[in-house]
């Protein structure tokens, strides 16, 4: 039986040995890799060339989103399955236009991540049904139109500002600075046409950013 080769991305080593533990029991797959953030996943699909990433898109520094953009410019034919805890419409859509295959929540059933591995192998694209219904209510409520104007970086900072997470702690989350972190609240406000932090919570709450958090 052919073997196909993965590599997992997660910043969370617990994470990883449970992906690790997941797809070594599964005849045909093999973790021939393992990165923590957006830099090292695109070093070890270079050196590695595996059949299939398996990657998170919140990661500390570039976002997953980026990730995937990057290895799939390096490789227009890579596999990427992002297997994530963000339910958000606007999360999988992003992550579909800059090229992954799949997008699996990680409170879907284990079996699904295992489907989305073996169809991106056969070039099949797979959704977990909860993101499907989070699309439609989505494009049924026309809630999504402002959430495409934000860059990957803007949604997860929108989504810790909406949880009420104070700057300094999500720019340790995220890995970047706090003035970052103020420059994006700032550009998020006036992507969205909006003046308060309550306006942001009521915006994020209407369009299911805050179950993806």
């Amino acid at each position: 039986m052919k073997e196909y080769s993965v590599i997992i991305v997660d910043d969370h080593p617990v994470v990883r040995e449970g992906y690790r533990r997941l797809i070594d029991l599964q005849p045909g797959l093999k973790i021939v890799g393992e990165a923590e953030d957006a830099r090292s996943a695109y070093a070890q699909f270079r050196d590695l060339q595996p059949d299939v990433v398996v990657m998170d898109v919140t990661l500390p520094g570039a976002s997953g989103v980026e990730a995937v953009r990057h290895i799939r410019q390096y490789d227009d034919s890579a596999r990427i399955v992002v297997f994530t805890m963000h339910l958000s419409a606007a999360f999988a859509l992003k992550a579909i236009k800059a090229g992954a295959t799949s997008y699996i929540t990680k409170s879907s059933d284990p079996k699904t991540l295992i489907e989305a591995i073996f169809g991106a192998l056969h070039g099949r694209t797979v959704i977990s049904p909860d993101v499907i219904e989070a699309i439609a209510r989505d494009r049924i409520s026309g809630m999504g139109t402002g959430l495409s104007d934000l860059s990957p970086r803007q949604t997860e900072i929108l989504c810790l500002l909406a949880r009420g997470w104070p700057a300094e702690r999500i720019a340790e989350e995220l890995a970047i600075s706090q003035k970052t972190v103020r420059n994006n609240h700032y550009q998020i406000k006036s992507i969205l046409g909006m003046e308060t932090d309550a306006q942001l919570v009521w915006f994020a709450l209407e369009t299911g950013l805050l179950q993806a958090v």
